[in-house]
């Protein structure tokens, strides 16, 4: 897998992708959107904007899955964090209540993020020559970038990777090794998600 994204003239970026890529990111895009879940429907046309902000209550405590987790951490970090001197109920009541009130927007951003990126590829021409040519422009770049990051969140949680040792033993594992082609996934969307970052 070596596409790498490239500057557009005039804004953008552009990505050169193989049958195989194309499958590989459709299926895991598809798979984070499964994670994610729906969403929340739709509120009527002539309601009060004020109401359904207060009537539309997201959850108040963390996802007990590993990879949501990290997808929607405590805003104030955690149990066991925080400033001396802050009672760790208050702590903790901070923040379920901030919970509260962001993740339902949050988990729409998200999701509309990797629906981005499932229409940019349903969107690709036949592959001619073997790759196909995709072209983002617009606000697609910054979706596909959040995209990527969630994508990397949770293949990492998955794959028990923390920010501290990204260069761990899974990185030489054999080929035999069930995690290696998920371990193959994460590096190749780092490459695609910095490459697309030093294009913007």
């Amino acid at each position: 897998m070596g596409g790498t994204f490239e500057p557009l003239k005039g804004g953008g970026a552009a990505i050169a992708l193989d049958e195989i890529e194309i499958s590989i990111l459709r299926s895991l895009a598809v798979q984070l959107l499964e994670l994610i879940g729906p969403g929340e429907p739709e509120p009527a046309a002539d309601a009060d904007p004020l109401a359904v902000l207060f009537a539309s209550d997201g959850p108040t405590e963390p996802p007990s899955d590993p990879a949501l987790a990290r997808l929607f951490p405590d805003a104030y970090g955690g149990p066991g964090a925080g400033d001396e001197g802050v009672d760790p109920e208050e702590l903790a009541a901070r923040s379920s209540e901030f919970r509260r009130f962001t993740e339902n927007d949050l988990r729409t951003r998200k999701r509309e993020d990797v629906l981005a990126v499932v229409h940019s590829l349903s969107g690709l021409g036949p592959v001619g020559e073997g790759v196909a040519v995709l072209e983002l422009t617009g606000e697609l770049p910054l979706r596909w970038l959040g995209a990527l990051n969630d994508l990397r969140l949770t293949i990492a949680a998955r794959l028990d990777i923390t920010e501290d040792d990204e260069s761990a033993a899974l990185f030489r594992l054999p080929d035999e090794d069930p995690r290696k082609p998920m371990v193959m996934a994460y590096l190749w969307l780092g490459g695609l998600q910095e490459t697309l970052i030093e294009t913007l």
